[in-house]
């Protein structure tokens, strides 16, 4: 009877997971039905990789667009020169080898393989987050979950490929941890860091300076994005050989105050840690220097309490937990970015688990950032603050909205050191205990 319980637990939760999936579907395919040509953020690495492909510089603002002009299909007129069809290119030429393959196909054809994608591995990667926390927590994990795939459809409707590199960071995170189908997640972890390194770079440290088996995979990984990261660095310079000197332009190009990725904008759709210090002073010669020096100490503190244990299952994930909010504050995020936060539905399980004060901590924070940093909060923050613009234009009001539209990066501040808090302890008590699980005794 009792395993028949579970089972249909089991059953219900991936029901749920479906509807919850389903709904962010439905709503970024219409999403991506009100852009020209649909998934706008693909059609910045598409249209790039296809000016690579005709030997021209995608760092180049104006041979971009002029691939644009050429190739792309059904473009109102004049909407080329907008942002929303084509824009600075930011992405590294690591990115290059990965939609290669889907720029060689038309942009109908391409668009519909890409999406498939995103929605597949984003899904194989909630299950399977889901399926490690349900051993020990069902409902949290379930919650939790559903409440990531809720908050995808921004994701879905414009196709970023962080939706991509996060997926395959989780599922590589996921084939070490667990110690199965090694060589996919190496694969995985590799592709990851060339689409978004940001993104997974931290999750791919943990394991290099876990050691044992661990950092064979770390090191396993290295020398597969050094492959990619060659490939297209040979590939990059024979049409752009100044891409290094045109990249950092087009990053700054985008960071001016007022636009995307500025810190100070109040749209709340920028979640690192220097939004919250440039609420008192936007200026990034002061939110840089603060931010980069909060997180070193949080990093710092994250790889000692990494050397000082030995590995367990339930340390690993733990460790994950930490570094993914760390991850999010220390550098340009978005809130697609932060569907990262799939990793720590294991250790918040772990934790609920074991009772106490911490399990509901766990829970209560691991939640909040889960729904502060959702599209359906943003989308919901944008409206009233939109509306506190037009009816309360006051300094007052202007305070109150830039401290809304800073609660996704307090809400990840908060798990950073929660789990860190939990993370030090864990490795405090590892090192006054001999038991650990056997297949990780090999520590090199």
């Amino acid at each position: 009877m009792g395993m028949r319980a579970v089972d249909r637990k089991k059953r219900l939760g991936a029901v749920l997971l479906l509807v919850c999936g389903g709904i962010s579907l439905l709503w970024g395919v219409q999403m991506w039905r009100a852009i020209p040509g649909g998934l706008v953020d693909f059609q910045v690495v598409y249209y790039g990789t296809r000016t690579l492909m005709d030997h021209r510089d995608p760092y180049n603002l104006n041979e971009l667009k002029e691939t644009y002009r050429e190739q792309a299909t059904k473009v109102p007129k004049g909407e080329v020169d907008t942002p929303q069809a084509v824009t600075w290119f930011i992405y590294q030429p690591t990115i290059f080898p990965v939609v290669a393959p889907f720029a060689l196909l038309p942009w109908s054809v391409a668009r519909m393989a890409w999406f498939a994608l995103l929605v597949a591995l984003l899904a194989t990667a909630t299950v399977w987050m889901w399926r490690v926390g349900v051993r020990l927590a069902p409902g949290v994990s379930l919650m939790l979950a559903c409440g990531i795939l809720l908050n995808c459809e921004v994701l879905f409707g414009g196709g970023n490929s962080a939706g991509i590199a996060v997926s395959l960071c989780v599922l590589a995170a996921w084939c070490f941890v667990e110690e199965r189908f090694a060589l996919l997640g190496v694969l995985c972890m590799a592709m990851s860091l060339a689409i978004k390194p940001h993104d997974g770079g931290l999750v791919w440290l943990y394991f290099l300076i876990a050691g044992g088996t661990m950092r064979k995979r770390a090191l396993q990984t290295l020398g597969a994005a050094a492959v990619l990261g060659a490939t297209a660095l040979i590939w990059v310079s024979q049409s752009a050989p100044h891409w290094m000197q045109q990249w950092h332009a087009n990053v700054a190009a985008i960071s001016r105050p007022g636009y995307t990725s500025d810190p100070g904008i109040i749209t709340g759709t920028v979640i690192d840690l220097q939004a919250v210090i440039a609420v008192f002073r936007d200026d990034p010669r002061i939110y840089d220097p603060v931010a980069y020096a909060i997180c070193g100490l949080l990093i710092l503190a994250w790889a000692v309490a990494t050397v000082r244990k030995r590995v367990t299952v339930e340390h690993a994930w733990l460790a994950l937990a930490a570094a993914v909010p760390i991850t999010m504050l220390v550098t340009y995020h978005r809130p697609y970015d932060a569907k990262l936060l799939l990793l720590t539905i294991p250790a918040c399980a772990t934790l609920w688990a074991k009772g106490g004060k911490a399990g509901g901590a766990a829970l209560a924070i691991t939640g909040l950032g889960v729904i502060l940093t959702g599209d359906v909060f943003i989308a919901a923050l944008m409206s009233l603050v939109e509306h506190l613009l037009v009816n309360s234009p006051g300094s007052g009001a202007r305070w109150l909205i830039l401290t809304l539209t800073r609660a996704p990066s307090l809400a990840l501040l908060a798990m950073a050191v929660f789990y860190l808090w939990v993370y030090w302890k864990k490795a405090e008590e590892g090192g006054k205990q001999q038991h650990t699980a056997s297949r990780y005794t090999g520590r090199l």
